[in-house]
């Protein structure tokens, strides 16, 4: 039995094809018609079009990143701003009335003396000192 000798290719074909993979997958014959109309009235091939799709894939992924990243941010600032209205101590100014935000170690610790020294509590533990 003879054996069919490979068709030897030049190095020149062999870099193009290494620099230049084949991409094959299977689609339905109607995207495939799609395709092929879109070819003929646009005059590009499969790969300018595929090309095209892809720029269009990188556009996207760079909005989805862009909106994920101001999603973030704006959550974190309703979150912090919500915190701050529950959690955030202040008080008028006694000379020009606007709000103070208690704010250091110093202010905190005089604000936990004062209330200490005059008693302040929840009501429940205090009916007990009355009776």
């Amino acid at each position: 039995m003879k054996k069919i000798a490979e068709k030897r290719k030049p190095p020149s074909r062999v870099r193009y094809e290494q620099g230049h993979p084949t991409v094959s997958c299977r689609i339905s014959r109607e995207l495939y018609d799609r395709l092929q109309k879109l070819k003929d009235s646009e005059g590009k091939s499969f790969a300018d079009i595929l090309k095209i799709g892809l720029g269009v894939v990188e556009l996207q992924a760079t909005n989805e990143a862009e909106l994920k990243k101001q999603g973030y941010t704006k959550g974190y600032k309703k979150g912090y701003a919500d915190a701050e209205s529950v959690f955030r101590i202040t008080y008028p100014c006694n000379v020009c009335g606007k709000t103070m935000i208690v704010a250091g170690d110093v202010a905190k610790e005089t604000i936990r003396g004062y209330i200490r020294d005059n008693y302040w509590g929840h009501t429940e533990c205090h009916t007990w000192r009355i009776a």
